[in-house]
């Protein structure tokens, strides 16, 4: 403990990192408080007795999740970052498929600059569009037969005012997070979503709270449920961060078959080389058909539809999962590729023992990719699903959604990837990390 609180007085030491410490919480703080700002024309106080009222246990609800509960806020940063995620994953779907975006990926500098330029404009029109689904679902919402949107303000004007404002807030909370990339520490995009799923952590405890007042459930089941979730929470830890070693040895100088004055590293593989991004891809691509149903309001059979797209649904844990394995190994092809790994080793003159460089080099290290990404995609997609099983149980949504499944994945992998930032600046400027041996626990190679 003593060890610990070193290291944090050791942070504000270095001015540097304390000034992007205090850069990063100064961006987090105008992010929550963008969440409470509702939008122009709504009645507050209607909408407060609309979302109490209404079931927090759909796909809407996660969504508010991810938002930091600005989507029932019906705030100005309703939208949340999720736009701009859906739009980074079709375009990295394009540059697998398209030869002009592969061909923007390999021209470096330039080609990323271009990237993110129709990244930013993708998230503009995704932004419109989903503005606009919520417009005209907050049209169509009452609470005790009076409108959250009063009537003499519905109309297209409201429609383009809340196109216009949720579209902006979207694009602000993007730079906001470059920002963070660029000045803060971490991830910015990561840790707005974060810092959203943090802030409904008091909901869900004060929910879980009034159901053992209320006797509805028993304090020994509460705590066995509580311990559960702590075995998943070290379960993602050791899964996620797990690694596999690839020896490789460098010769100075070969004669026959004898190695002289060779050095041997390892490759580190890691068995969720993806990381949490393949849980944010899938989960982007399931809110489209949501996004859709929100145009159709009274559509009885596109409602009908919506409910095989709710999140405790069979239908979309099965879509779900399948697309978190999908992913895992997109992303991974992405991060990863064996055939640049067996170039540059035998540019280098490295080679894996009993391996023969070049394809079986890269045919060798594709096999163990493969196979260790296997249970780690299976792995991701099991949690990510298990607060829809969890509900059916008796655990209420927002307890279920912050503990099993996406938020849990993301609140740990964001959270070390903070933590080995902040102890790289440590470790740099010669103080002490986290942990004796300088380095985090499962980061080490």
């Amino acid at each position: 403990m003593a060890k610990l609180t070193e290291s944090f007085r050791n942070i504000f030491k270095i001015q540097e990192l304390k000034q992007r410490i205090v850069f990063t919480a100064g961006i987090l703080i105008i992010v929550r408080f963008g969440a409470h700002v509702t939008l122009p024309g709504v009645d507050a106080s209607v909408l407060a007795e609309a979302v109490r009222n209404q079931a927090s246990n759909t796909l809407f609800g996660l969504y508010d999740l991810f938002a930091g509960g600005a989507f029932s806020n019906a705030a100005i940063f309703a939208l949340g970052i999720m736009p701009y995620i859906s739009s980074s994953i079709i375009i990295q779907l394009l540059g697998a498929v398209v030869p002009y975006f592969q061909k923007l990926s390999k021209e470096g500098e330039e080609g990323r600059k271009k990237i993110t330029q129709l990244t930013r404009h993708g998230t503009v029109l995704i932004s419109a569009l989903q503005a606009w689904g919520v417009s005209v679902r907050l049209e169509s919402l009452t609470a005790g037969g009076v409108p959250i949107v009063p009537p003499q303000v519905a109309g297209l004007g409201f429609v383009l005012s809340t196109v216009v404002v949720l579209t902006a807030g979207t694009i602000f909370m993007m730079w906001l997070g470059e920002q963070i990339t660029d000045r803060g520490i971490g991830n910015g995009i990561s840790l707005i979503i974060f810092i959203g799923i943090i802030a409904r952590f008091p909901h869900a405890l004060l929910d879980e709270y009034q159901l053992v007042s209320q006797g509805a459930r028993g304090l020994i089941v509460e705590l066995i449920i509580i311990g559960l979730m702590m075995l998943i929470v070290a379960g993602v830890v050791l899964v996620t961060q797990g690694t596999r070693r690839i020896p490789v040895q460098y010769a100075k100088r070969v004669v026959g078959r004898k190695i002289y004055g060779g050095v041997t590293q390892y490759i580190p593989m890691r068995v969720n080389t993806a990381g949490v991004m393949p849980i944010i891809f899938a989960q982007s691509i399931m809110f489209i058909p949501s996004t859709i149903l929100t145009f159709f309001p009274e559509s009885e059979f596109l409602q009908g539809v919506s409910r095989h797209f709710d999140y405790t649904a069979f239908t979309y844990s099965v879509i779900y999962g399948l697309m978190i394995v999908f992913f895992t190994y997109f992303y991974t092809a992405i991060a990863f590729n064996p055939k640049d790994v067996a170039e540059t080793m035998q540019k280098q003159g490295g080679f894996i023992p009993g391996i023969r460089p070049g394809k079986n080099t890269s045919d060798f290290v594709d096999n163990i990719l493969t196979k260790i990404t296997l249970p780690g995609s299976v792995f991701l997609a099991i949690v990510a699903i298990l607060p829809a099983f969890m509900v059916r149980f008796g655990v209420t949504s927002s307890f279920a959604s912050f503990f099993g499944g996406t938020s849990l994945l993301i609140v740990v992998g964001v959270g070390l990837d903070t933590l080995q930032q902040i102890e790289s600046h440590l470790l740099m400027r010669h103080y002490d990390g986290f942990m004796k041996s300088g380095h985090l626990k499962g980061r080490r190679y």
